[in-house]
Order: C-alpha cells, then structure tokens, then sequence
C-alpha cells in the first residue's frame, strides 16, 4: 500500500472515527501503518480542527454542520452516567406542573423517571419522549408538530416554534451537542438550535442535562449562553474545578 499523506491519514482516522463512534491510537497505527506518535500528531491536529476530542489513548468524534450522531447511537454510549443525570435532572422539577422534554437520550431517560403521582404537562418535539409518556397516569403529553428528522425522531421548523411560541412552561430540560464557557450551548443543526431556544424562551426556568463528554465540544449553532441556565446537571466525570468555572457563569451545578 502506498504511503499515505497527513491530509489522507487525518481523513481516514475521522472516518473511523464517525463510523464506530471512536478510535484508539494503537489499532490506528497498526490499521494505518504508521508510529503511534503520527497518530497522536494527526489527532492533536485533528483536534485543533475541532473534528475530534482526544482522550486517554484515543479520540472520539465531534459532532458538527457535518455530523451528527444517532439516537440509536446515543442510547448506547454512557449509558449509565446517562440514567443518573436523568434521575438527578428530574429531581430539579421542583414544583413544575409543565415541562418542555428535549429530544435526545438523555432527556427520553428524563422524561421517563419524572414522577407519576401528580398531574404533569409535558410538552415535547420528541417522538419517543412522546412514546414514553403517552401511557402513563396523571401525565398529559403535546407533541409540536412539523418536519421530523430521521436521526433523532424529532419535529423541527417553523411549525414546531410557533406552537412553542404559543406556551408559558415552567420548566424546560434541554440537551445540547456541545457546551462550553466561551460559545455556551451549541448543536449541528439550525433548526434543531431554534426549537431549543424557542423552548428556552417559554419557560420561566432551563435545566441543561449532559454527559462530561459535551463540556469543552463546540457544534455549528449556538442557541442559548450559559448564564440563561438554573442548573447543569453532569456527572463527576467532569472535574469539580471545571464545575466550579460554569457555576460563576451563573446555573447550579449538580454532580453525580
């Protein structure tokens, strides 16, 4: 095999990258036929590029205008720190008696450990969200109309947002590709990114559920700052120091 250049390398590793959901710096140097420390190179500049996020021994890709996971792809990564976050974020309903439910995994893993012994509105773009829910005792359900998305199994566009514009909600919980102190909550997909800031302008109190992987990820639009958050519930996955820097930008954070 002819020896390949950094550009063809880099290509390669964010193709793997995307397709398996994640690489490994060993199996990229045997598969590629190169030093582990020209991995690290093409990852460092990969990084940089911001098409991936290195981590200890490998990297994952960024999510992007270009790329975007699945939600069958997101209900098999982390799925246990997902379920706690869940448990913890509903925790925060307080006295709700509506809530906006974001598409997503994690808020679906929300939705369904919200409590089921007091009347609740539950306003959602999320077919599954929906699905959840439509069962279950003393739960009401809206599901916003529109075009729906085949990755995530959500609506969007301007039939979406103008039925969200038409609601006074106390809370939302929202998801997002990325957050970050410097660009706050950002997704690939504008108009994915108007329907959570739609949502967000609704409700009298946002609490934003993720992953430690998505702190620090920067996506294509961003949708709201982090200040505009109550709360942030993560796991403690994600350093107390880095914790404490979002929590002087204004929200609760809550580790678990």
């Amino acid at each position: 095999m002819a020896t390949r250049t950094a550009e063809e390398r880099q290509r390669e590793i964010v193709r793997v990258a995307r397709a398996t959901g994640s690489v490994d710096v060993t199996a990229l140097a045997a598969e590629l036929g190169v030093a582990k420390e020209t991995v690290r190179r093409d990852l460092r500049a990969l990084e940089d590029h911001g098409l991936i996020r290195r981590t200890h021994g490998g990297a994952y890709p960024v999510e992007s205008a270009g790329f975007e996971t699945t939600l069958a792809y997101r209900a098999t990564s982390h799925v246990p720190e997902k379920r706690r976050i869940a448990a913890a974020a509903a925790g925060l309903l307080g006295d709700a008696e509506t809530v906006f439910v974001d598409e997503g995994f994690t808020p679906q893993l929300i939705a369904e450990a919200l409590p089921r012994d007091r009347p609740l509105t539950v306003v959602t773009a999320s077919l599954p969200v929906a699905g959840a829910l439509a069962g279950a005792e003393n739960v009401s359900v809206l599901l916003l109309g529109g075009r729906v998305r085949a990755g995530t199994l959500a609506t969007v566009d301007h039939w979406t947002t103008k039925m969200l514009a038409g609601f006074v909600l106390d809370l939302a919980y929202v998801g997002a590709n990325g957050i970050s102190r410097e660009h706050g909550l950002t997704t690939p997909d504008p108009a994915v990114g108007e329907v959570k800031a739609q949502a967000m302008r609704a409700a009298r109190r946002t609490v934003f559920a993720g992953v430690h992987t998505k702190f620090g990820a920067v996506s294509f639009c961003r949708f709201a700052e982090v200040g505009a958050l109550e709360a942030i519930v993560t796991s403690t996955l994600l350093p107390a120091a880095e914790a404490h820097r979002y929590s002087l930008l204004g929200p609760q954070v809550v580790r678990v």
